[in-house]
């Protein structure tokens, strides 16, 4: 697994222009390039954060612009970029939970 950390610091005011842009992208390079996706954060600093994963490295750097819309979405937002990092996967313990947890077919009636 491959990963890239992108990191950025706003105009002010365009923070949604961001989000949704990087949306955006973020569908179209899953959808027509390959990726695994990508979280975007705001970091205590002010900085924006986004970490997107790949399966490897060439499948990201044959990925071209599939939404240049959006990518000029994010240029017009972003007043600073910080170099990415490249991130090659050695060991995973990430455990993620479930986001839609299936509801209980069958619940206990409560006490009364």
């Amino acid at each position: 697994m491959f990963a890239v950390v992108y990191r950025w610091r706003l105009r002010p005011g365009r923070e949604q222009q961001l989000m949704d842009g990087w949306h955006r992208v973020t569908v179209a390079i899953h959808e027509e390039c390959g990726s695994y996706g990508s979280r975007l954060h705001r970091a205590d600093d002010g900085t924006w954060v986004a970490y997107a994963r790949w399966p490897d490295r060439e499948t990201r750097e044959k990925c071209g612009t599939p939404d240049p819309e959006g990518e000029a979405m994010m240029r017009e937002a972003i007043a600073e970029y910080y170099p990415e990092t490249r991130l090659t996967l050695v060991d995973d313990l990430l455990a993620e939970p479930d986001p839609d947890p299936e509801p209980d077919p069958d619940p206990e009636p409560e006490a009364g």
